[in-house]
C-alpha cells in the first residue's frame, strides 16, 4: 500500500468520532448565567469565569453561550487563554473585558494593549512593565488590583493598598478599572472568615476609591463575590461579581440542594457517554480487572467499556460508580484501568455492544451528577469537571 494511497483515503474521509463523549448544553449554559445574574442588583455586571478551559466546558463555546446571554465581562487564569478568547470575541463581534486573573510574566506585557486585555496586578513591577507597554502602543491597559483579604494567595494586603493604588495612578501607559479579592470560605456561610474578608475589602476598596476619586471621579469596579459569594454573601456583591462554578450547573458547596439561584435550581451542563464494547458472562468467584479487587459473588453479566482514567474517569471510583444503561445504574466493578473499565449489568436485561453508557449526565429517570462522582472519588465537582471534559470528544448543543 504507497504512501499516495493512504494520503488519498485520509482526505477523502472523515477523523472518526472517539466512543466516549462530552456533550455541554448551551441552553443550560445560558439559563445559569441569568439566573446568576438575577441574584445579583439590576446595575451589577456578572464576569464569567472561563478559566481551565471553561471548567472543563470549553471556553469559546462556553463564552459564546454566556455573551448570548448578555455576559460582556470575562476571566481567564492566563494570558494564552486570554488571547485565544479575544481572538473569538473578535470574529463575532462582541465587545468584551477579559481580566487576565493571574496577572503576567515577565515578557508578556506587550500582549495586553495588542489584544484589548485587563491584567490583575499585584506588583509594582509588573504595572511598570504594563505601563511601558501600554505607553509604546498608544493604549491605556486596564488593570484591576489584587487585594489578599484572607485567602494568602496573590494579592497586596489591604493595608497596602492607598500607597499602591497612588503609584499606580502615576504611572501614563495603564488606566485602573477595578480591585477585587477573592473567598477563602464563602461556600460556609456560617464561617466567621467571611465577614473578616468583606471587612478587609471594604477597608481596602475605599482606599482605592479615596485616590481614584481624586483623580477622576470615576470609581471602577469592585468585586469580591464568587459563586459561593454571589448566593451565600449578599452583603459582599459590591459592584460586579464573579461567577465560575455555578455557572456550569453546580453548587459551590458539592451539595445538589444548594445549586439553586434566583429561586430556581441551576443545571449540569455536562453530559460524559460511551458505549458498551463488549457484553460477558463470567462464573460466580471470579476476580475482575487488575489485583482482582472484585470478586463476583455470582454468575455474573458484565460490560466492558473504553474508557478509563485517560478519559478522567478518575481510578479512584472503582468499586464505588454506577454507570446508567437502559435508564438503570450499573455498578463499576474491579479497577478502572486507563482505557477500559467494567460495569455490572446483570439486573439489566438485553445490555448488548454498542449501547449507550451515561457516566456524568441524565438517562431516563435516572442522574449521575459530578457532585456524586467527586464525593466517591474524594474530590470536587470543579476537579472532575475538568478532567472529564479537557480529555474527550467534545461537542456544544443547543
Amino acid at each position: 500500500m504507497g504512501l499516495s494511497f493512504l494520503r488519498r483515503q485520509i482526505s477523502m474521509n472523515p477523523f472518526p468520532d472517539s466512543a466516549n463523549r462530552v456533550w455541554v448544553s448551551a441552553a443550560a449554559l445560558k439559563s445559569n448565567y441569568r439566573l446568576m445574574r438575577s441574584v445579583l442588583p439590576p446595575a451589577t455586571p456578572l464576569l464569567a469565569m472561563v478559566k481551565a478551559d471553561a471548567y472543563g466546558h470549553g471556553m469559546v463555546a462556553a463564552a459564546g453561550a454566556f455573551a448570548e446571554a448578555g455576559c460582556r465581562h470575562f476571566g481567564v487564569a492566563e494570558l494564552p487563554e486570554a488571547v485565544r478568547l479575544r481572538e473569538y470575541l473578535y470574529a463575532a463581534g462582541i465587545d468584551a473585558e477579559i481580566l487576565v486573573m493571574a496577572g503576567l510574566l515577565p515578557g508578556q506585557e506587550e500582549y495586553f494593549p495588542r489584544y484589548g486585555l485587563s491584567a490583575a496586578v499585584f506588583s509594582l513591577d509588573s504595572a511598570r512593565l504594563l505601563s511601558a507597554a501600554g505607553a509604546a502602543a498608544g493604549r491605556r491597559v486596564l488593570v484591576h488590583i489584587k487585594v489578599d483579604c484572607g485567602m494568602t494567595r496573590l494579592g497586596i494586603m489591604p493595608e497596602e493598598t492607598l500607597a499602591f493604588t497612588e503609584a499606580i495612578e502615576q504611572l501614563s501607559g495603564i488606566e485602573l478599572a477595578g480591585i477585587f479579592a477573592h473567598f477563602p470560605e464563602a461556600d460556609s456561610p456560617e464561617k466567621p472568615s467571611n465577614r473578616q474578608v468583606r471587612d478587609n475589602f471594604a477597608v481596602a476598596s475605599a482606599a482605592f476609591t479615596t485616590v481614584l476619586s481624586a483623580a477622576k471621579g470615576l470609581p471602577p469596579r469592585h468585586h469580591l463575590a464568587n459563586s459561593a459569594g454571589i448566593l451565600n454573601q449578599r452583603m459582599a456583591h459590591f459592584d460586579m461579581a464573579r461567577s465560575g462554578i455555578a455557572l456550569y450547573g453546580y453548587a459551590p458547596d458539592g451539595i445538589p440542594a444548594h445549586a439553586v439561584a434566583g429561586g430556581e435550581a441551576l443545571q449540569p451542563a455536562m453530559r460524559f457517554v460511551s458505549r458498551v464494547l463488549q457484553v460477558k458472562d463470567v462464573a460466580a468467584g471470579c476476580g475482575v480487572s487488575y489485583g482482582h479487587t472484585f470478586v463476583t459473588a455470582r454468575p455474573s453479566r458484565l460490560a466492558v467499556l473504553p474508557v478509563g482514567y485517560e478519559d478522567g474517569y478518575q481510578r479512584a471510583l472503582s468499586n464505588k460508580a454506577s454507570v446508567l444503561i437502559h435508564g438503570r445504574r450499573a455498578p463499576i466493578v474491579g479497577r478502572i484501568c486507563m482505557n477500559l473499565c467494567l460495569a455490572d449489568v446483570t439486573e439489566i436485561a438485553a445490555v448488548a455492544t454498542g449501547d449507550e453508557v451515561v457516566l456524568l449526565g441524565c438517562q431516563g429517570d435516572e442522574c449521575v451528577s459530578a457532585d456524586e462522582l467527586a464525593a466517591l472519588a474524594g474530590t470536587i465537582s470543579y476537579e472532575l469537571l475538568c478532567m472529564i471534559g479537557n480529555n474527550n470528544q467534545r461537542e456544544m448543543v443547543a
